[in-house]
């Protein structure tokens, strides 16, 4: 049984038919991190030229996952900038000269004429990451040794107020689809299911348009149902099968839809990401709406280029949704490649927690059937464990169910993040 509920929509607000594009910052401020990594060789010194889509830095883990610069310009410094997770990471700020000078990255190629073994090293080289939140290292999946059998493409975009991957799949449906022919060829995969949400007709009916010729292709509407974009629930509700922990487990990929973009720019051109869609929405907006945007763009630059703020009254930022996301601490905060939204709202629920009712809702609702009261009262470490903390995804379900207001998503996230450090 799917466990979740409808939750607010709101995605209205920020849908246009073709994205705005925002590239004059005058400084952009590239974060030096790659997934959980945070140790860099820097390439890089200050008063050093360099070119957009440059590799400025290069992780010092088992992936050595190369940061690239998002502008042509002078670097200036090594300076602390707040990252998504309000975490102050150091960054590399570039002053753009707005000349837009590039790597010179060749002519235009064939995406299907690839080996594994290339498309797994340009993935790798172009940067190219999970860009619905997770930022994980997209070659790893391509590389690893497991036969892929089906292709998931997920536009389901659960989280209200977000619609960044929408706009991507409306502004770049016949690149996605080639890009989705492209893998399938190249790893002989059987089958490739693009998964939207019912209400999102406009979707559907552009896809079908272009999807006549890609015959192991398909489009299919899944219920507007929270947390319906989960990789675990999407693969079991459209095939049909149990997944323990990840689909892979039975040959089965999910993709997010603007990270297909992005392979589709590294395949084509050997683009890195160096700018993505980014939805800015919220009641504290004045012209809510989708933009792409540079990598290590402060945030407020894009709100004041949108319109800005309806009123001068400091608004909450929440990065990447309502519900699995968090607040910002301030809008100098950058933009990521895993950051698909920035909701400016002028109030949010500040209640006060109350005691317990003992109600069970936190328990029916979690997707992974774990007990989250339990989890955050239980004093005992040997316990907790048991109680399998580790298994938290963080939808916010228990706390968006909860009639007592308790914070039980970011307390069990906590604990969860203490017991895998042990």
């Amino acid at each position: 049984m799917i466990r979740g509920t409808k939750v607010f929509n709101n995605k209205n607000i920020s849908i246009t038919s073709m994205p705005l594009k925002y590239n004059k910052p005058d400084y952009v401020y590239i974060p030096l991190v790659s997934y959980k990594n945070k140790n860099f060789d820097i390439l890089v010194k200050p008063d050093d030229y360099v070119l957009k889509g440059q590799v400025i830095a290069r992780s010092k883990d088992k992936f050595s996952f190369p940061i690239h610069s998002s502008v042509s310009g002078l670097v200036k410094e090594i300076q602390k900038r707040k990252y998504i997770d309000n975490e102050d990471i150091d960054s590399i700020v570039i002053e753009n000269d707005f000349l837009e000078k590039e790597k010179k990255i060749g002519n235009k190629h064939k995406i299907n004429s690839y080996s594994i073994e290339e498309v797994v090293e340009i993935l790798k080289e172009c940067g190219i990451v999970g860009m619905s939140g997770n930022n994980f290292p997209t070659y790893y999946k391509y590389g690893m040794e497991l036969k892929i059998k089906k292709l998931i493409i997920n536009a389901v975009e659960s989280e209200s107020f977000l619609t960044s991957d929408f706009t991507v799949l409306n502004s770049y449906t016949s690149e996605i689809l080639e890009t989705i022919d492209a893998l399938m060829e190249i790893f002989k995969i059987e089958e490739c299911v693009i998964a939207v949400k019912d209400f999102n007709k406009k979707a559907v009916d552009d896809l079908v348009q272009y999807i006549g010729s890609y015959t192991k292709i398909s489009i299919k509407s899944v219920p507007d149902n929270y947390t319906m974009g989960w990789e675990k629930y999407l693969t079991e509700y459209l095939f049909k099968v149990k997944i323990k922990k990840y689909p892979m487990e039975k040959s089965i990929l999910v993709e997010n839809i603007s990270t297909i973009f992005g392979i589709y720019e590294a395949l084509k051109y050997r683009k890195p990401i160096v700018e993505r869609i980014v939805t800015f929405s919220g009641d504290a907006l004045k012209k809510p709406q989708n933009v792409l945007v540079k990598i290590g763009t402060p945030i407020k630059e894009v709100i004041n280029f949108i319109g800005g703020y309806i009123t001068d009254k400091k608004p909450y930022l929440i990065v990447n949704g309502p519900m699995m996301g968090h607040c910002l601490e301030t809008d100098d905060t950058v933009i990521t490649k895993n950051m698909c939204g920035v909701i400016a709202l002028n109030k949010i629920d500040t209640s006060e927690e109350m005691d317990c009712i003992n109600c069970g809702k936190c328990t029916n609702i979690c997707p992974n059937r774990l007990a989250p009261i339990l989890i955050i009262n239980e004093k005992n470490v040997n316990n907790i464990k048991k109680l399998h903390p580790e298994k938290c995804i963080g939808c916010g379900l228990c706390s968006y169910i909860c009639p007592s207001k308790i914070h039980l998503r970011e307390k069990v996230l906590d604990i969860r993040d203490k017991v895998i450090q042990k």
